[in-house]
């Protein structure tokens, strides 16, 4: 019978793998929103971290697989924040639409390193240039289905509400892009209240 591995200091070991899995993350967020995806090698992950290799093993199979569990991971704070945003956010249409985009460029923006693994660096590898592809087409429906929330039977029809919404993530994306690359003059504050705009315009009826 396998015995049960004892605390260490009052930590569990499971509570000890999910602090080492946070440990590799952080890291892999550290060297690839710093210098790319081509340095975030596994040797490299595993020296930010201060952990082996056999640590990197106890969480992933693979370097691509955490990069893919980061990309996830920043999305869902995406996602969580636009949502959050909309949901505390009183006001008329703009003001919530507002609220919302912001939300979703400040996530990307704040910590320049999760824009730039979220939208520039997941482009230089296949699965996660896929990945990428899918949380764009992804982020575009949750568009689409807050405009209905928002406009109701005035909300633009498909597939155009479709096409309206792939332009305005797909757009915001470049955007924040150029911001990152510093190769733009608008700020962040210029390219939210475009965004907004555009969506209140563009998936309105």
């Amino acid at each position: 019978m396998a015995s049960t591995p004892r605390p260490y200091r009052g930590v569990s070991a499971e509570e000890r793998r999910s602090a080492r899995r946070r440990q590799l993350l952080d890291a892999a967020l550290e060297i690839a929103g710093t210098r790319g995806v081509e340095r975030t090698t596994m040797t490299a992950i595993c020296a930010q971290a201060g952990l082996t290799e056999r640590y990197f093993y106890e969480s992933f199979s693979a370097r691509d697989q955490l990069l893919l569990a980061l990309v996830d991971e920043i999305a869902e704070q995406v996602r969580t924040a636009v949502l959050s945003a909309l949901s505390d956010t009183d006001g008329d249409t703009t003001v919530r639409a507002h609220a919302a985009i912001a939300a979703f460029a400040a996530i990307l923006t704040d910590d320049p390193r999760k824009g730039r693994v979220a939208i520039i660096e997941s482009a230089a590898v296949p699965d996660l240039r896929k990945r990428r592809h899918e949380l764009f087409r992804d982020f575009a429906a949750l568009v689409v289905s807050q405009a209905r929330t928002l406009f109701g039977d005035q909300a633009l029809p498909a597939p155009r509400d479709e096409i309206s919404a792939r332009l305005l993530v797909g757009g915001l994306g470049e955007l924040i892009t150029a911001w990152l690359q510093a190769e733009t003059s608008a700020d962040i504050g210029d390219i939210v209240n475009e965004a907004t705009r555009w969506f209140t315009a563009g998936m309105h009826a």
